[in-house]
């Protein structure tokens, strides 16, 4: 009987606790689901660490944390999150359109497309020209003030938000929200998508593989007498160190010839052993304990003939290489060259851009004035004024900066725009 698949939900705790009380029902096979709640989107990624090797798919919230995850270069195992758009969507703009303050054509919306968001709206036969729309992630703080901005601004009469975060914050400012919440037949879609992603993924992980195993200094013809029992006693040894490390991922060591090794396993043993092919099997261990360079390939396939074919092509292809990518072959033939590993922290560990320029904006401002245009921004900086302008472009988009009236002036020319700097917000 094939184990329970266990699947990890990462989201806030509320929507967490609903994904699991629907749980075991919903999935087309049987799984076990681990809990993963975070406060802030953006401790997605640190989630999804922690969970590790021990799930076969994630299952996130929405597409916000989702993302985030994505991007930091730690979704390891594979992953699917509930979709916000369509009937989600449609029904938060039905729950605006009752709230006398909202006008549903004219709104922002965060984290969906632009795409989803169109759909939804012809499917209620309603424009969505005045819709704004900010699909990318980001803090809270940041899509609170994208959302604040226009309707501060007029541009727009309430948000409609993914972000439980953001919600909570705007509903504190006293400005109209509406949470779009997933329903129960997107959670249900969802964990039937991820049930059926995590079972893929466990027969991708016991596919059959080979790993050949070479040593060059076996290899190569003796110029010089030496002992005979020299390089048995170094065969004796080499082997005795690869059935060991053999025997901890679960495969088997078969000697080919005088200098080389065949090993039996499944792909989930050697990417645990290889940090997911990041790193050749055996050669770090054989390098320490007994001095020796070696050559590996690692091939994969239906049958253990088609994976020794791609371990030899491997083998082949790595040889006197300058590096070792590429070093295993998945069973199309193709080389497997796995993405590079970012650290769990980088999502979220550069401070945000804006922040810095209102803060070197801030040190410099006198008499407590807190209104700058380009001209004097860029003296600030040091930069030309087109880039200044830019910049404070940006602070208006993350909500540290409100752009005043343009400063008309009889002298031809475009007039000033000014722009006052919300200071406060470096206290925060």
């Amino acid at each position: 009987m094939t184990p329970d698949l266990t699947i990890g939900v990462v989201g806030p705790h509320d929507l967490v606790e609903r994904v699991m009380l629907m749980g075991h029902a919903a999935a087309p096979v049987p799984c076990r689901l681990v809990a993963a709640a975070y406060r802030d989107e953006q401790e997605a990624a640190d989630k999804v660490t922690r969970l590790g090797p021990n799930v076969d798919a994630c299952l996130f919230s929405s597409p916000a944390p989702y993302e985030i995850a994505r991007r930091a270069g730690v979704l390891t195992m594979p992953a699917t999150f509930v979709q916000l758009g369509g009937a989600a969507l449609s029904a938060a703009i039905a729950q605006a359109a009752m709230d006398e303050r909202i006008d549903p054509r004219r709104v922002s919306v965060d984290v969906l497309s632009r795409a989803e968001i169109d759909e939804a709206y012809t499917d209620l036969g309603l424009p969505s020209e005045e819709v704004h729309c900010r699909d990318e992630p980001g803090a809270v703080g940041v899509i609170a003030a994208f959302h604040e901005r226009l309707i501060r601004q007029g541009a727009s009469t309430g948000a409609l938000t993914c972000v439980p975060g953001v919600a909570e914050r705007l509903a504190a400012a006293g400005l109209p929200v509406v949470g779009i919440r997933p329903t129960s037949a997107a959670i249900r879609t969802a964990l039937h998508t991820a049930a059926l992603l995590g079972a893929h993924h466990r027969l991708e992980e016991s596919q059959l593989t080979v790993v050949l195993v070479e040593v060059p200094t076996l290899r190569e013809p003796v110029r010089r007498a030496a002992p005979r029992y020299w390089r048995d006693e170094l065969r004796l040894s080499l082997h005795r160190l690869l059935v060991q490390e053999a025997n901890r991922m679960n495969s088997s060591v078969w000697p080919i010839d005088d200098h080389s090794y065949l090993v039996v396993a499944s792909r989930g043993s050697i990417a645990a052993a290889t940090d997911g092919f990041r790193v050749l099997p055996f050669a770090a261990k054989i390098r320490d304990e007994l001095g020796l360079a070696v050559e590996v390939g690692v091939g994969m396939g239906r049958t253990t003939h088609d994976a020794e074919t791609h371990a030899r092509g491997a083998l082949g292809r790595s040889q006197g290489a300058k590096n070792s990518q590429g070093f295993a072959v998945d069973r199309e033939g193709r080389a497997l060259v796995p993405a590079p590993r970012m650290p769990p922290n980088a999502a979220g560990a550069a401070k945000p851009k804006g922040v810095e320029v209102l803060a070197r904006l801030a040190a410099k401002l006198e008499g407590g004035d807190t209104v700058v245009d380009a001209e004097s921004a860029g003296k600030m900086l040091g930069v030309t004024p087109r880039t200044a302008r830019r910049l404070l472009r940006t602070l208006v988009d993350e909500g540290l900066a409100w752009p005043l009236p343009p400063n008309r002036t009889p002298a031809p020319g475009r007039p000033r725009q000014l722009y006052r700097l919300i200071v406060e917000k470096l206290n925060r």
